[in-house]
């Protein structure tokens, strides 16, 4: 299965080994990190692009490094992934993106989520995308809504759930739940 997608300004590829220092400097960002439990370590960093690596050599498909050609080899992850912990809706696939802030309010997060979307019901046939933030991150929420999510409340009445990766308590563990099918995505994409 082909690993890279190009959109009209961006690049989605695999991450390599030379994005290291760009993802963490992306991840010990606190601005980016404001919505998340903190910022990371260079280790915590590697840490995670590691596994994002390897999610991708199981599943065929993951989190891909943003390019913008010409400007950023680098811009940060969009992409989608199989959550390692439990809730009521999982397993599933979710859609997610960390960019670095340079990039934020050019629609760069909207027109890669698009593309992941389009290859997550294309090439991976899958019949849902979730995608989850706490109520604060209005941004993501915004993307989110932008690219044809909407809030889940076959879950809870409120269409929240507690992460279970937070502790009871924590600030950031209510999380909104946002859902996507493949029959409402094709209603406005349409196979040729």
């Amino acid at each position: 299965m082909d690993d890279t997608v190009i959109t009209q300004r961006l690049l989605l590829r695999p991450l390599r080994e030379d994005d290291r220092d760009d993802f963490f400097a992306i991840n010990s960002d606190p601005m980016v990190c404001e919505h998340l439990p903190g910022t990371l370590s260079r280790a915590e960093s590697d840490a995670l692009m590691d596994r994002i690596c390897a999610h991708f050599a199981e599943h065929g498909f993951g989190l891909w490094a943003v390019e913008i050609p010409g400007e950023r080899s680098f811009a940060g992850c969009v992409g989608l992934a199989r959550p390692t912990w439990t809730a009521a809706f999982t397993p599933c696939v979710e859609i997610g993106w960390r960019l670095a802030p340079a990039t934020w309010g050019r629609g760069i997060a909207t027109e890669a989520a698009r593309a992941a979307l389009a290859y997550g019901f294309t090439k991976l046939c899958l019949d849902e995308i979730y995608a989850c933030t706490v109520p604060a991150n209005v941004r993501s929420l915004r993307v989110m809504q932008r690219i044809g999510l909407r809030p889940d409340f076959r879950y809870s009445t409120d269409g929240t759930f507690e992460h279970p990766r937070l502790p009871e308590g924590h600030p950031l563990r209510l999380h909104v739940l946002y859902v996507t099918t493949q029959a409402a995505w094709a209603q406005k994409h349409p196979y040729p």
